[in-house]
């Protein structure tokens, strides 16, 4: 069916809108704040969408060869994400729906990263930052800039292995240790080559193990990798090899939805298409778990 949703992203350091028809992504327009030097300050990445924000739109639909009257849904990122950035996308998709009388929707980041419709059961996490957030704040500390993952893996490809933490809790995962051993060993005079090279080893072994384990238990034949981390050539490595070793398959979201980008908040968007929303509000610690159950099976 024919249904234009125009999805805005924006819940951290990317700012992107896409387009879908029901039946096809019609674009999938992004702009990603970026640094030599430093991190991610939230305002400081919040000022970068609304700078940026109507040339991607703009940008396109003029891919989608569609006016901004053509569309029937506006959806924006509801979080979970950083406060100043998820407001940006939400005020932007407020103010166009209400100067084009459009029908808004705000949809759970994380499961547009899915791009399905069913339920959820969170079987592990982070204690405390995601694995991307710790390539980014080491990548920040020893002076590689922002985004990190892409430099801590190119880095890595001339590194050694350096013994840091390795925190595995029942299914859970801890990062903020291991970064914070791998900067102290910075400091001490270890190369960056080495460092990038384990920490990343031993981030991706530990969410290895966990899925691992959450395969047998669940008694899984598919693995699902989803989200930035998904561009990460060695953990798709890594996770195949776990999954032949299993016999069972895995899967790695093309390279063009792995981060984050407008295509998958439309497409949430019209598998949401049904459900009224009278306030539009962000929720920067939106968990899957706590979402409603808005499909009628």
């Amino acid at each position: 069916m024919k249904f234009n949703v125009l999805g805005i992203e924006s819940t951290a350091h990317t700012f992107s809108v896409g387009i879908f028809d029901g039946e096809k992504i019609l674009a999938n327009e992004r702009d990603t704040f970026t640094t030599v030097e430093g991190g991610m300050i939230p305002n400081k990445v919040a000022e970068h969408h609304v700078e940026i924000k109507n040339e991607i739109l703009k940008r396109a639909l003029e891919k989608a060869k569609i006016k901004i009257e053509d569309v029937d849904l506006i959806a924006y990122s509801e979080g979970p994400g950083l406060a100043p950035c998820l407001k940006v996308g939400r005020d932007f998709a407020v103010e166009l729906g209400e100067k084009y009388k459009k029908k808004i929707l705000g949809v759970n980041h994380i499961v547009a990263h899915f791009m399905h419709e069913d339920k959820y059961r969170i079987f592990g996490e982070s204690l405390s930052i995601a694995v991307g957030n710790a390539f980014d704040k080491f990548a920040r500390e020893i002076g590689l800039g922002f985004p990190g993952g892409p430099k801590v893996e190119e880095m890595a490809k001339n590194g050694k292995y350096v013994k840091l933490p390795y925190s595995v809790k029942g299914m859970d995962v801890d990062f903020s240790g291991i970064v914070s051993r791998a900067i102290q060993l910075y400091h001490q005079g270890y190369s960056k080559e080495d460092l990038c090279y384990s920490l990343q080893e031993t981030c991706f072994a530990m969410l290895i193990e966990v899925a691992e384990r959450a395969l047998a238990h669940c008694e899984k034949n598919e693995v699902l990798l989803i989200g930035g981390v998904a561009a990460s050539k060695r953990f798709s490595k890594m996770l195949s090899d776990m999954c032949i070793a299993r016999d069972v398959k895995a899967y790695t979201v093309p390279l063009e939805y792995a981060g984050d980008q407008g295509a998958m908040i439309a497409y949430q968007g019209f598998l949401e298409r049904e459900r009224v929303q009278k306030e539009f509000d962000f929720n920067p610690r939106w968990r899957i778990d706590d979402i409603e159950t808005f499909w009628k099976k």
